[in-house]
């Protein structure tokens, strides 16, 4: 089965599962405390809100979106059956409901995203609610990264001002010839945009263009947007434009 990857720091890699429509977990998570201190302490958990059955209906209000959520996997890639405490959150779902938009200026925009788009979106977005016996996130449009359709991300279209970009191959040797592990590489800030969002909104409610394209070489910030991996285990990253510090020719 082929999966796409989502990883960031402190946090086990996650995969969109095009056969089921989730994103699952594809290996173990770890939560780092920084003393004993913190350790000494109980977790504190922030339950979703459960909505009652006796409402049949959760339409969200603006430009807000409901996403229903994938179910992480129990086990990990290798079989090892991981307690709930280790299993990472999905980040992406399907959206299920949409807000009636908002007004900017004199214009009312709508909500961009048509309903049952498979979406990928930002890690802690959202507040997390438990309706027909399902989770939820409730969210901002903006919140949300792009749309996945298919199992490999580069087929991901980003939303408004985010820009999806193929990420240069680390070396693999120093200058003086010695190789470098995969812990020691240094992470590259150059790739080769794929795909662009539409643009964010003006003070009036119109689509700004971006200034990047496909196919430009670009340099970005070292520690901007998200990263994920192709089926082929190619490196990608999704970030705002305004990350975009450079184009190289």
């Amino acid at each position: 089965m082929s999966s796409v990857q989502l990883s960031g720091a402190g946090v086990g890699a996650v995969a969109f599962n095009n056969n089921n429509n989730n994103l699952r977990l594809s290996q173990t998570s770890a939560l780092k405390v920084g003393s004993s201190r913190r350790m000494s302490q109980s977790l504190v958990v922030k339950a979703a809100t459960v909505v009652t059955p006796k409402y049949t209906s959760l339409k969200p209000l603006g430009d807000r979106v409901l996403v229903k959520l994938g179910v992480a996997e129990e086990k990990t890639m290798g079989g090892i059956l991981l307690p709930s405490s280790a299993q990472s959150k999905p980040q992406g779902g399907e959206i299920v409901a949409v807000g009636g938009g908002r007004t900017i200026g004199d214009k009312k925009v709508e909500v961009s995203i048509p309903t049952g788009s498979q979406v990928v979106y930002s890690k802690y977005a959202g507040t997390e609610v438990e309706f027909n016996n399902a989770k939820h996130l409730i969210m901002k449009e903006d919140d949300i990264i792009g749309i996945l359709e298919s199992d490999d991300v580069k087929d991901m279209k980003p939303l408004s001002n985010r820009v999806l970009i193929k990420v240069a191959e680390a070396s693999d040797k120093t200058d003086g010839g010695l190789i470098l592990t995969e812990t020691t590489k240094e992470k590259p800030s150059i790739g080769t945009v794929v795909a662009v969002g539409p643009g964010a909104l003006d003070e009036e409610g119109n689509r700004q263009p971006l200034s990047v394209s496909a196919g430009s070489t670009v340099l970005y910030s070292k520690y901007a947007g998200g990263e994920f991996k192709g089926v082929d285990g190619t490196n990608f990253i999704v970030l705002k434009s305004s990350d975009v510090i450079a184009e190289l020719s």
